[in-house]
């Protein structure tokens, strides 16, 4: 049963009414990994078309990626990029991403964003849209700008650099 409550919320109000929007820029580069022997990106459904596919289309990817400073993966680890991404497109190099940013340090520490868009991935910048977020990021929107900082085309590993505008509570 649902409770429709056209009053106020003891639990969120008073946060609300005190809380001054903020904008926040992000800077860090995302590691997906498919090779070796601790992968952070796994195919988890492959249909046969995807093995005749151009675009892979159809393929569909768990990720726990590495967030980090800088592009090296040694770099020091911020956070995790977790959720999934399939390849969406049939003629092009499109994928429908739906996943969390998961911060792990720093003045976001137990921060999330929400991103779900398409990456066209093949373009050298593209955007995806921060559609929500937890923590220090409540009530987020804005987007991530994303260029793709190394890519292996044998294996699939990639480091894409990630500039992220949000604007939060």
């Amino acid at each position: 049963m649902v409770h429709i409550c056209y009053g106020s919320s003891k639990e969120i109000d008073p946060w609300l009414s005190h809380a001054k929007e903020k904008v926040s820029h992000l800077h860090f580069y995302l590691h997906d990994t498919f090779s070796g022997q601790n992968p952070s990106a796994v195919e988890i459904v492959k249909p046969d078309i995807t093995h005749i596919s151009p675009t892979l289309f159809g393929a569909l990817v768990m990720i726990d990626d590495p967030l980090t400073e800088g592009p090296l993966p040694i770099s020091k680890e911020v956070g995790r990029a977790q959720g999934l991404y399939g390849s969406s497109g049939q003629t092009t190099f499109d994928l429908a991403m739906a996943f969390n940013l998961v911060f792990t340090s720093g003045l976001f520490n137990g921060s999330t964003l929400a991103v779900l868009g398409r990456n066209q991935a093949t373009d050298s910048t593209r955007e995806l849209p921060i559609v929500g977020g937890t923590g220090v990021f409540r009530l987020a929107r804005g987007f991530a700008s994303l260029k793709t900082y190394f890519i292996n085309a044998t294996n699939g590993d990639a480091i894409v650099e990630y500039n992220v505008s949000a604007i939060h509570y």
